[in-house]
């Protein structure tokens, strides 16, 4: 099925939702995100927060908020369980039609879950559901409103389009998942620590449609420099691997199965290796060691061995030059506005 745009409709019945914050030494951002997981106008919302054996006095605060509202559980682990083992901990506590995972820095927009829910109460095929995300610093910004639209994949074109992209689509605090499809999936796997979130995206859409409400902001990622997903250069390697282990496992399993699988594990890796290349060339433009580059050279070239006959190929390797002409120059600064421009999707893939 091609993407289809769609007008939301109202639901015809008041479904639950789980929203589970997972939590280590984030005492301080609690209050913002439980309140923000329970504004949601049409839903019953219950809240799971799991504390990660917190040393800094968190778990008071968190015991606290869920005294004050009835709707909010604490679950306190006896001992760190790290964070993949922690979200499946949470989700596996779910009772409601809907789940999501919301890190406990990061917060929903007013009623967004309402808006993602009822995109899946009229299209009872679509098991994912995401949106657009505001990135901030410090407080909250004024919700960005205004009507909206909706816009379903089948789930073999929207993992067509994710594999041309060559990393990932979903932020994660504004994704919704049907919980049955989350079930199917098997939690987050645990081999993928950086990229476990999009293994668990395509698996959804390997089961499902996939959503997009398009329109209004459905979540903020507050960009505070010690985020789980921070990446510095030293890890940029690591993170692409893993980004490319995920296609690779996907399409050996669950993608198997899809008509153009072996294409497109091909051009997923055309496409990790384009994404690296990119990546790499800014930060070097950016003052990381030229080292960096040649890293992501070397990863490129062992994924995908005719990217070195490519215009991306070339352009990296001159615009990490000294002196580099102007054009070039330019070119780097349209590119580091492109990916930061990532961050805040108007429309889905």
């Amino acid at each position: 099925m091609t993407m289809r745009v769609y007008r939301p409709m109202p639901m015809r019945r008041r479904p639950t939702v789980t929203v589970v914050i997972p939590h280590f030494n984030y005492g301080q951002y609690l209050p913002t995100a439980v309140g923000s997981a329970l504004d949601q106008r049409g839903l019953d919302v219950e809240v799971i927060i799991v504390d990660d054996r917190s040393t800094d006095g968190s778990t008071e605060a968190a015991r606290r908020i869920a005294s004050a509202d009835e709707r909010v559980t604490l679950v306190e682990h006896e001992q760190n369980m790290r964070h993949i083992r922690t979200y499946n901990d949470g989700l596996s506590r779910a009772s409601g039609d809907y789940v999501v995972l919301l890190s406990a820095d990061d917060a929903l927009t007013p009623n967004s879950l309402t808006r993602s829910v009822a995109l899946m109460e009229a299209h009872p095929r679509v098991g994912l559901v995401y949106g657009g995300v505001e990135w901030f610093h410090g407080e909250l910004p004024a919700a960005r409103g205004g009507r909206g639209w909706w816009q379903v994949w089948g789930g073999d074109e929207w993992t067509a389009r994710l594999v041309r992209r060559g990393r990932n689509a979903v932020v994660n605090p504004e994704a919704v998942l049907r919980r049955s499809v989350y079930e199917a999936t098997g939690g987050y796997n645990p081999d993928f620590p950086h990229s476990a979130d999009m293994y668990m995206w395509l698996q959804a859409a390997a089961v499902s449609d996939v959503g997009f409400v398009a329109g209004p902001r459905q979540a903020y990622y507050r960009d505070h420099g010690q985020n789980m997903h921070s990446t510095e250069h030293g890890g940029l390697l690591d993170d692409m691997a893993q980004v490319l282990g995920v296609y690779e496992r996907f399409f050996a399993h669950d993608g198997a199965v899809i008509r153009r699988a072996p294409g497109l594990i091909r051009t997923a890796k055309r496409s990790v290796a384009r994404e690296a290349l990119l990546r790499g060339a800014l930060l070097t433009a950016d003052g990381a060691p030229t080292e960096v580059l040649v890293q992501m050279q070397d990863f490129a070239r062992a994924t995908a061995p005719e990217i070195v006959r490519s215009a991306v190929w070339r352009w990296a390797e001159l615009t990490a030059q000294d002196g580099a002409p102007a054009r070039l120059v330019g070119s780097v600064e349209n590119l580091r506005w492109k990916i930061r421009s990532r961050r805040h999707l108007e429309v889905g893939l």
